[in-house]
């Protein structure tokens, strides 16, 4: 775990490393309820591998907003995920809570990278699947891993 400096009310996370791999992301240590007690907010910096996609999801009661660093990433959005926008370094995005979103990196040879912003501390909790044509089944995955854990469960 990243360590976490400060004391009387300012607290700093100095130069983070990739911690967690979610949905096709990576994320750097950021700031959440777990690591700087925060009760509000959680935000930390997301990588899109080139022409990477982060499932389609939805953020359960908490609004995100995101500031991209690199590169072009579309976001396919509401209902059946059939309307679009595209965003390039310097956008800032605000997602509405409930809003059915999937994330795509334009660029096949270029990584997006950005801020997020939460409005819940808990960073990894209250989002939840929503239908997407490029998920892998869960049959299909588990044929390209060749494995399972102990429990049966395929590996995050």
């Amino acid at each position: 775990m990243t360590d976490v400096e400060g004391h009387d009310g300012i607290l700093v996370i100095r130069g983070a490393g990739t911690t967690r791999t979610w949905n096709g992301i990576r994320y750097k240590t950021g700031m959440s309820g777990q690591n700087v007690g925060a009760r509000k907010l959680s935000m930390n910096v997301a990588t899109i591998p080139p022409g990477g996609v982060a499932y389609a999801h939805i953020h359960v009661d908490f609004e995100v907003m995101l500031y991209i660093l690199e590169g072009r990433v579309r976001h396919e959005y509401g209902p059946d995920l059939k309307v679009s926008v595209e965003n390039e370094a310097g956008d800032f995005i605000f997602i509405e809570p409930g809003v059915p979103h999937e994330v795509c990196n334009i660029s096949e040879t270029e990584p997006v990278v950005a801020v997020v912003a939460r409005s819940d501390a808990s960073e990894w909790e209250h989002i939840a699947e929503y239908p997407s044509r490029r998920r892998p089944s869960r049959q299909k995955k588990r044929a390209e891993l060749g494995r399972v854990d102990s429990n049966h469960q395929l590996p995050d």
